[in-house]
């Protein structure tokens, strides 16, 4: 692009700056502008964003029709597809019209998806079928829609640590990227951080009518040193902060050190969960062993109350006999409806022996069947905590918060010996 056509857009648009890979920014957007190829935009919070949807919209052949800039993370999650997608008269409470929503109102024209990392991943689903058919389906409503829309969309999010994590769509990335503009950072801008600076200080003036501040060289080093977590937003503060509040219109590394922060903050794109290994995939392994805790309790409730039972019924029909000194009694001709084996105690060691037994070798009746959802859970978090523990039975049943025994005899239940 011609240098006098590029200042000509920075002027259209207000756009201050002068390095390279801010250049190339507004260059690619100009040539993606007559194309309707999907732009993902991603940059970090405050670079100004938001101005390359509507350079490109404005230089495409739909410059003449709607354009729409939503901010994803504002919307609350049970309305956004209303609010996208459209709805219905009655499909929910205080539905009452039925509303086309942005895809069918903007036919035709653009639609500027800001902060698309927030979307739900049921919305990404629904936003996948557009771009890749045109076609949605309001909510509460059967009939299938059809959109002409141009989506550029733009995050902050770091959106592969996203796909990992499961909280974003990798399809629905790389049906969107299928442009992708990296907007630079402030800090790595150089001399455009004092020309923003020198922007922002004669707006101040002019509008409140007072005395410009002016950088001294030792003050416009040290701004162009600075991280500038918050990008041009951050400069934009700070400027107006100085304005109003410094007596001094010279402005000096003393008088920069009273109003620029002196912590180190992250410049990094923004992480879900950002400074703990929080993740979806944890929250499924706590919710998996916890129904595996809870299964095994009522397995062992169960097996307790059978085995109560069955004592209460040897103890009535005489099929076990103790001695006044614990000692093994005598056993009398066994009647007709006497178990096959007998349990004889003759020591309170031998007793607790005796009902291990029992627990090991009681089999749940086949009519009580188990949920199988709840069963596959429980399989995938024995299977998990074995293949972390290389395979070591104890070490595993530690995790999971049961006895050896009831390990084991999940492992012979599931087949994973």
């Amino acid at each position: 692009m011609k240098t006098s056509e590029l200042q000509t857009i920075k002027q259209r648009y207000n756009i201050v700056g002068n390095c390279d890979a801010l250049n190339h920014v507004l260059d690619v957007a100009l040539q993606v502008a007559p194309t309707d190829l999907s732009v993902l935009i991603v940059g970090e919070s405050g670079v100004g964003k938001e101005i390359i949807p509507r350079v490109i919209h404005d230089n495409s052949p739909r410059r003449r029709e709607k354009y729409f800039a939503i901010n994803c993370g504002s919307i609350p999650e049970g309305t956004i597809d209303s609010e996208l997608f459209g709805h219905v008269k009655g499909s929910f409470t205080g539905a009452i019209n039925d509303s086309p929503g942005y895809f069918g109102v903007a036919n035709k024209g653009t639609l500027f998806l800001d902060e698309v990392g927030e979307l739900p991943l049921a919305t990404q689903a629904r936003l996948l079928r557009v771009l890749e058919t045109g076609e949605y389906i309001p909510v509460g409503a059967t009939e299938v829609k059809r959109t002409d829309v141009r989506i550029v969309a733009a995050t902050n999010v770091n959106i592969r640590k996203a796909i990992s994590e499961g909280r974003f769509r990798e399809d629905l990335y790389y049906r969107l990227n299928s442009i992708p503009i990296q907007m630079p950072p402030l800090r790595d801008r150089g001399d455009d951080i004092v020309l923003l600076f020198r922007l922002f200080a004669m707006q101040m003036a002019e509008k409140y009518r007072m005395e410009k501040v002016v950088l001294t060289d030792e003050a416009k080093q040290i701004l162009m040193k600075y991280k500038w977590p918050g990008n041009v937003r951050q400069l934009k503060n700070i400027t107006e902060q100085i304005s109003i509040l410094s007596t001094e219109r010279q402005i000096t590394p003393q008088v920069l050190a009273h109003f620029i922060p002196q912590d180190q903050e992250s410049t990094q794109l923004v992480t879900i969960n950002k400074g703990s290994d929080h993740s979806f995939e944890n929250e499924r392994e706590i919710l998996y062993k916890i129904l595996f805790e809870l299964r095994g309790n009522v397995n062992e409730l169960r097996r307790n109350v059978n085995m109560l039972k069955k004592q209460i019924e040897d103890a009535q029909g005489n099929t076990t006999m103790v001695g006044k000194d614990n000692e093994v009694g005598t056993m009398p001709a066994a009647p007709a409806s006497m178990p096959a084996q007998q349990i004889y105690i003759s020591s309170p060691q031998q007793k607790r022996q005796a009902e291990d037994a029992i627990a090991e070798e009681y089999v749940e009746p086949e009519h009580e069947s188990e949920s199988l959802n709840l069963n596959d859970l429980s399989r995938q978090m024995l299977e998990k905590a074995l293949e972390r523990n290389d395979g070591n039975r104890k070490k595993a049943a530690q995790e999971l918060g049961i006895s050896d025994r009831t390990l084991y005899r999940r492992i012979k239940q599931y087949g994973l010996e």
